[in-house]
Order: C-alpha cells, then structure tokens, then sequence
C-alpha cells in the first residue's frame, strides 16, 4: 500500500467517521434540543437523502472533467460549512439549508474516494483495497457513533454544537491530508472499453454496467435498505424483540464484518465476482428464513432473539463478501477516463434504492409480517438469479481479476502454457 492509498484509507475512515459521529442524533437534535418538532426532523432527514440524489449525476461529470481530487476538496468543504453552520442553527430553514449541504457533501465524498481508490490500484490489487476501505467506514461509523453519543447531552445545546464544531473541524483536517496525495493513471482491465464522448449515453450503452445498476439497487434495497427501518421495525412488533437485543443484532452485524472481512478475501479473490454475489443472495435468503423463524415461528423469546440476531449476522457476512466484489467490478466496467462517472452513477442507485427501501419496507415490516418476509426473501434470490445473469455480460478477467495474474505468470514462466489451455 503506497502513501497515496493510506491516505485515502484515513479520508475513508474520517468521512464515515463524520456520519456516525453526528447523523443518528439528528432527529434528536432538531426535533427537541432546537424544539422544531418531528415534522422538520423529518424533513431533515429527508434532505440528505434528496441532496445525495441532486449531486451525484453532476458530481461524476465533474470527477471526469476535474479530476477526484478537486471534487472531494469541494466537498469537504461544503460539508465542513454545513456540520457548523447545523450546530449553530435556531430555525427550520437554517436546518434544512444546512443539512442540504452537509448531505451533499457527504454524498460527493464516496464516488470521489472510490475514483482515487481506482486510480491508485491495479485490477489484481481493487479488490483488496476496496476490502479494507469497508473495513474502515465500517468501523469509522462505530466509532463516530459511539463518541459522538457520549458528547450529546439533549439539557444542553452547547453539546451538539461541539459535536458538529468537531466534525467541521476534522472535514477541514481531512482537506490539509487529501491535499497531499498525488493520483498516478488508473491501469486498465484487460477487455474494458475505451471512453468515446458522451459519458452518460456510453454508461447507458454498457449493458453488464446497466445489469449491475440493476443488481446493485436490488442489493442496496433488500439489505442496507431494510437496517433501520423494516427489518428493526419486524423485529419489535413480529418478533418482540427489546430494543437492547436490537441493539446486540446490529453489533452482530458490524462485528461479522469486522471478523469476516479479511477472512474471506482470499476466498473472494479466487472465485468469479458473478458467483460470489450469487452466493450472498442465498446467504441472504438464508438471512430472511431466520428472520421468519424469529417472527412467525413458534418457539420461545430466546430463539427467536437468537434467530433475529442471526440474520443481522448473516447480512454481515454477505457485505463483507460484496464490499471486495461489486465496487471494483464497477471500476473495472469503466472505460479509461469515466471511472468517476461510473462509480456516481452506481452510488446514485444506491441512494435511491435507500431513499426508497425504508418507504416500502417500514410499513411492511411493522404490519404485514408475512408478506414482509416472503418479499424480501424472494428479493434475495432474485440477487442470485441477476448475478448469474451478469456473469454472461462479463469478460473472463472483469470476471475473474485473478486470471490476469496466472496469465503473467505462466508467459513468464520456463515453460508456458499453450493458447487455449486455460482451465
């Protein structure tokens, strides 16, 4: 790992560590310390969600056109005004002005930071690299939360303001770091297209880029969408699940992915990226059946705790199997120049499948149980049925990065292999 991806990894781990450090107690803070009601609250939240889906579409235009670098530089800023100019709002439009810019520049940060990840890597090396940067957010936001949990007091207004003064701060000690890194020229997959004009007609032309858009909002709306809005909400009125026992679900979750994730690189690294979404698309529907067992079973409040805590853990294991898949199969699909357009259009599905999961899955979850679960069961196989797919659209080496590397190794070799014996 060169100077440049480390510090990329600390922008990775600050820029998550920023939105757990202050987002889980926005509600809170508008909607009581600042006594705006639950209404505005809403609407905050809302507005990061609409911010994110605003800007991507031109944030990967600009990624192309500028460079990553200057984009997350502008976005790091923005959001440094934002977080501060939140911990001194007093009325409902300062609030929401502020969380619109502090929601957009979070929202620029992760295509700009991924764009540098690619640059900075090989095809053989993405996988790893994008592995250890959901390593790092993973654990940035468990962290920002926890800190930021024992700064707020909701008697005291001054403790919020200090909590978004500090992530004002360390946006702005983020922009003296990143300003440092010096980008090399992103090496091309063997088989990825070249960049001919019109970026976003050219993405829409690519048919495995359209297929895994399409997976992708899948993936995002069955899983990630389902968090803290469905799954928790099924989980209480189905299951009747405490809210301290939701609590051990959701550390369940991050700490598979914190055991898991290294643990199973070497296994991802070797298989075909189409077999290994497959693969957590089962996982998953695996993930919905103990969730059924939990709520519609049975058996008593023990098993179906244990049951509703596996299936948080299960999902972890299926992210921590996507995180070193999906992002560099994205990088890969690129032509030379559009990795930054690629990657905005890819988080802008995701925004929308997670501006969109929560509105159909939380009132399901809290009212049709059954119906809840055969969806998103049904939802994760069809995460398989679409890998599948995709792996026909796919070259052998976006497929495949470790083929490369066994082709080098064999024309290197004394003896090398003849053409078309390649297993």
């Amino acid at each position: 790992m060169g100077a440049a991806m480390r510090r990329i990894h600390v922008g990775n781990a600050l820029s998550a560590f920023g939105l757990g450090f202050t987002v889980p107690f926005l509600y809170v803070y508008v909607a009581q310390v600042r006594g705006l009601g639950s209404m505005t609250a809403g609407i905050v939240l809302a507005v990061f969600a609409v911010a994110a889906l605003v800007v991507l579409p031109f944030a990967g235009r600009a990624i192309v056109r500028r460079g990553p670098l200057p984009v997350l530089l502008v976005a790091l800023v923005t959001a440094s005004l934002g977080a501060l100019s939140l911990g001194l709002a007093n009325s409902a439009t300062t609030v929401v002005l502020s969380a619109a810019a502090l929601g957009a520049g979070q929202a620029v940060m992760q295509p700009a930071l991924a764009t540098m990840i690619v640059d900075c890597s090989s095809a053989e090396t993405r996988s790893r690299a994008f592995a250890t940067q959901f390593f790092l957010q993973n654990l940035g936001l468990g962290v920002g939360g926890l800190i930021g949990g024992h700064i707020v007091d909701t008697s005291r207004a001054s403790s919020f303001t200090l909590l978004f003064s500090i992530e004002a701060a360390m946006f702005l000690l983020l922009v003296v770091i990143m300003s440092t890194v010096r980008l090399p020229h992103a090496p091309q997959v063997e088989g990825a297209p070249r960049a001919k004009g019109g970026s976003w007609k050219q993405l829409l032309g690519n048919r495995a880029m359209v297929q895994l858009s399409v997976l992708g909002f899948v993936l995002f709306f069955a899983c990630y969408g389902q968090f803290e809005s469905g799954l928790s909400a099924y989980g209480v009125e189905a299951a009747g699940i405490s809210t301290s026992a939701l609590g051990t679900a959701m550390a369940a979750n991050t700490a598979m992915i914190v055991v898991a994730q290294f643990a199973v690189l070497k296994f991802v690294e070797r298989r075909k990226r189409s077999r290994v979404i497959a693969a957590v698309g089962l996982i998953w529907a695996v993930a919905w059946l103990a969730a059924g067992y939990a709520g519609l079973g049975h058996g008593s409040q023990t098993m179906a705790t244990a049951a509703f805590v596996s299936t948080y853990a299960l999902f972890g294991l299926g992210e921590a199997m996507l995180s070193p898949t999906v992002a560099p199969l994205v990088a890969d699909l690129a032509p030379a120049g559009l990795a930054g357009q690629y990657n905005s259009a890819f988080a802008l599905v995701k925004q929308l499948a997670l501006a969109i999961g929560p509105a159909v899955g939380g009132p399901m979850g809290a009212s049709l149980h059954g119906p809840y679960v055969v969806t998103f069961l049904l939802f994760s196989l069809g995460i398989t049925f679409l890998a599948i797919r995709l792996g026909r659209q796919l070259t052998p080496v976006q497929n495949q990065p470790s083929l490369a590397r066994s082709r080098v190794v064999a024309q290197g070799g004394a003896t090398a292999a003849p053409v078309g014996a390649e297993a």
